[in-house]
């Protein structure tokens, strides 16, 4: 269990912590001089849990004075249980305020109030601080924390607060290891003969001697050379501990790494700056949160610039409702992270709240549905927000990046209840329901197209795509595509999708006038044919009419469109790529030039050079520079 303290500057909560553990976690000079916390401090005791012991509670000491809440900050997040400190003379004070509703925005549920310095009141002032701070409590998650009476000077109270931890630490149950490993840095530091040591609490996961970790946002690898967990060597360190981790590689200095960064599985590394969240504004805010409204954020142990743009109504004080964060640089995050936005000044805390969306857009943030996805992904169990968000528009989910988003060590559970398409780095969720909207929306809009356009081959694919419900991403649809082909639902032939039995047709006109030209386009001025205002004038037919006849021809694989003005019979294609092989095997360096290949087709070269260039848009031939080389996967494209 990880234990944080909070309370007011001088409440007594080092001396508390040090009474608890024998350590002084007051560890700089300027500490100890000016008798205030100001860094991070920590400290470990065996409580005694179970019948051995064994069990290493942690104590993360955070400082108290105003100036130094960003450092209570970096020490709030993950702790299991908040021991709020209130001294008995002062009582509830600005601080003890701020911190716990710090401690409220960041969802700690479970905690103990320490009324210290005991021995300075009374029974009469113990009663009045008692109200003070149960109506303190009251309206947050710890209304129900007990309060004991303790003093570090006498040692009153001191056993019962020990045996309200120990119960505490029996009770909280290991947090799962499922996800994948991350660590947010609150400390970084080089020990002689050791190396570069960082500290935190993890997160998620787990993290063994050996492993490969980066840290995010700088986006540096490391490899961790030794564990310590909750202050003890160990082999691993697991969700929920205290872990100090030695660190090893390139660019591996403590200057190099921040509090804030995020030691985690290189699987993780995706830093963002535009963040969609919700948050919830504290009652006694000033005034409403308006867009671009500008704060300090803290998560985990990083601090950043942001701006804030609700995306409903401005949120007034006391209100809770979606924004977009917009941060001034990159940080490390997962979905579901605790934050706490505090004034720029650095002298209040405005809200807190928790992220939804790492890869928020910047643009159409305020749809309908844009906020129903935004909720959506605040459900906290992963295969219902992604069942939730496949049900809004755009209805699929890159699964690659949400099980990274989410930490999931894998996305193989997720998948096996939804459809998938792999497309490149992403996978694609989609529900069944959808899938089969999809699948019938292509077949109904492939047969309108044929009805409407019997003479043309197929739908272009783009055309089709941008058509159907939901509308993929290229990588996606083509994915789909691929699946639909292989199942023999459509056929697809170059940048054309149709129907299994659909065929092009010409009318009567249309077939004798083909029959017209295709003599022409053989025999031995098959390298040079007429072009299509040569075949008007010699046949005495509009050229408009040639040409959308040539080009249904090409659609049916009988000539090809080599020019706007330029049809060679698909035979004589064929013929070109042989030659083109011929000239290439012949050539010295095995590059075809425009030159060796107008002379074997006995063509201009305005001509030659026309056909090298469509070939080169078939990727039939590479080019380099003028020079040209068949590409071995794409040189039986036209043969028969």
């Amino acid at each position: 269990m990880i234990v944080g303290t909070a309370g007011h500057i001088d409440h007594g909560k080092t001396a508390l912590v040090g009474a608890l553990t024998g350590v002084d976690t007051d560890r700089l000079a300027a500490e100890k001089a000016r008798g205030i916390t100001i860094e991070l401090g920590f400290a470990y005791a065996d409580l005694g849990v179970g019948a051995d012991g064994g069990a290493i509670t942690g104590f993360v000491d955070v400082p108290g004075h105003e100036r130094f809440v960003h450092t209570m900050l970096a020490g709030a997040g993950g702790i299991d249980l908040a021991l709020l400190v209130v001294a008995a003379n002062d009582g509830v004070m600005p601080q003890t305020r701020e911190h716990l509703a710090i401690l409220d925005l960041l969802g700690v549920t479970r905690g103990i109030v320490a009324m210290t310095k005991a021995d300075l009141a009374d029974d009469m002032r113990r009663a009045e601080v008692e109200r003070q701070i149960r109506d303190l409590i009251a309206p947050t998650a710890l209304n129900r924390s007990d309060i004991i009476a303790v003093s570090t000077v006498t040692g009153e109270g001191l056993d019962n607060l020990r045996a309200a931890l120990a119960a505490a630490e029996a009770a909280t149950a290991a947090r799962g290891t499922d996800r994948r490993f991350r660590m947010a840095v609150d400390r970084s530091f080089s020990l002689k003969g050791t190396g570069t040591i960082v500290t935190g609490t993890v997160q998620s996961g787990r993290v063994g001697v050996g492993d490969v970790v980066v840290l995010s946002p700088s986006g540096l690898a490391a490899r961790v050379r030794g564990i310590h967990a909750q202050n003890r060597p160990a082999g691993e360190g697991v969700a929920g501990q205290r872990c100090a981790l030695n660190l090893a590689g390139d660019g591996i200095a403590p200057e190099q790494i921040e509090r804030g960064q995020v030691v985690g599985a290189p699987a993780l590394h995706a830093p963002t700056d535009r963040i969609d969240a919700d948050l919830r504004v504290l009652a006694g805010e000033p005034k409403a949160i308006s867009t671009w409204f500008p704060a300090r954020l803290h998560a985990g142990a990083a601090e950043v610039g942001v701006r804030i743009v609700p995306l409903a109504a401005a949120l007034q004080p006391g209100g809770s409702g979606p924004v977009q964060l917009v941060l001034d640089r990159p940080i490390a995050a997962a979905v579901g992270d605790r934050f706490i936005l505090r004034d720029v000044s650095a002298r209040r805390t405005i809200g807190g709240g928790s992220f939804r969306d790492l890869r928020a857009p910047a643009r159409h943030r305020r749809t309908p549905a844009r906020l129903q996805l935004i909720e959506a992904q605040g459900i906290a169990d992963d295969a219902q927000a992604l069942a939730a968000m496949l049900d809004i528009a755009p209805h699929f989910v890159d699964l690659t990046g949400f099980a990274r988003d989410r930490a999931l060590a894998d996305s193989d559970g997720l998948a096996a209840a939804v459809a998938t398409l792999d497309a490149g780095e992403a996978r694609l969720a989609l529900s069944h329901a959808t899938m089969r909207t999809l699948d019938a929306g292509a077949l109904d809009t492939l047969a309108t197209f044929h009805a409407d356009h019997p003479e043309m081959q197929g739908m272009v694919r783009e055309r089709l795509r941008l058509a159907l419900t939901p509308r993929l991403p290229k990588a996606g649809f083509a994915a789909w595509l691929a699946g639909r082909v292989q199942a023999g639902a459509v056929t697809a032939e170059g940048g054309f999708v149709r129907l299994p039995g659909h065929v092009v047709r010409m009318t009567a006109e249309e077939l004798a006038l083909l029959d017209r030209i295709l003599p022409q386009l053989g025999g031995d001025d098959r390298f040079r044919p007429p072009r299509v205002r040569d075949f008007a004038a010699s046949l005495a037919v509009p050229e408009g009419d040639v040409r959308r006849v040539l080009r249904m021809a090409a659609r049916q694989g009988r000539v090809d469109q080599i020019r706007p003005d330029h049809f060679f019979l698909r035979a004589t294609t064929a013929e070109m790529v042989g030659i083109i092989a011929e000239v290439e095997a012949a050539a010295p360096d095995r590059w075809v030039t425009a030159a060796a290949f107008r002379d074997r087709v006995q063509n201009g070269r305005k001509v030659a050079i026309e056909i090298l260039d469509f070939f080169d848009r078939q990727g039939v031939t590479m080019r380099r520079g003028d020079l040209r080389r068949l590409n071995p996967h794409r040189a039986d494209i036209f043969a028969d």
